[in-house]
């Protein structure tokens, strides 16, 4: 069962990837959201994966956020919705409006989303509203909020080992400078990171 991919990106499309690992393309099913944020071809990437197996072929499904991942594998447990259709839904919608349409029973907006019709919108409420609270989403309004960009930034750091806490500071630091890109913004924070880094190596060394 593979959960995780890193490797070069060879070749890139908004609903697949193909990466080399170890001389290895594998191709991978990605939704709009995890190809906005990819860097350039050849660049090396880390996609979670889910493996969905089928009788005649195995086939892998990729997101950058661990969000993305949780949201498609609660998609998928609801009654008549494949990991087709759940992409579908991904690359429709956000996740922040996404999961609170699902919670508030939003019939008429889950059904703007191209392939889910009125009965699919009734069952992913119904099966899934309840699982959702479990899910974080970002409130409109509230200050100092993070974008979709900074929370797909932040859960990148998070899987590269960083703490929640570092990384939340880190993005409040960087949060307002010309770095508007899931790439400009993760090298960004991670510059910051790597220099909070080298600083406490410095105070170690000298004892403070």
């Amino acid at each position: 069962m593979i959960g995780q991919l890193r490797g070069a990106l060879v070749d890139k499309r908004p609903n697949q990837v193909i990466i080399d690992a170890g001389g290895v393309g594998y191709q991978v099913q990605i939704p709009l959201s995890t190809f906005a944020g990819l860097g350039a071809l050849h660049a090396e990437i880390t996609l979670l994966i889910h493996t969905h197996l089928r009788e005649d072929q195995i086939a892998l499904y990729g997101f950058l956020t661990a969000r993305e991942k949780q949201l498609f594998e609660m998609l998928i447990s609801a009654s008549g919705v494949g990991p087709s259709l759940a992409l579908k839904i991904l690359s429709g919608m956000g996740l922040d409006d996404l999961v609170p349409a699902i919670r508030k029973g939003d019939v008429v907006r889950l059904k703007q989303i191209p392939g889910v019709g009125q009965k699919t919108a009734e069952r992913i409420i119904l099966e899934l509203r309840d699982k959702l609270a479990a899910v974080e989403v970002i409130e409109a309004g509230k200050p100092g909020t993070r974008s979709q960009v900074e929370s797909d930034v932040a859960s990148a750091l998070v899987n590269l080992g960083y703490e929640e806490r570092s990384v939340e500071k880190t993005l409040e630091h960087v949060r307002g400078n010309a770095a508007t890109t899931f790439d400009a913004l993760l090298r960004a924070a991670l510059q910051k990171l790597g220099g909070a880094a080298i600083e406490k190596g410095a105070r170690a060394a000298r004892g403070d």
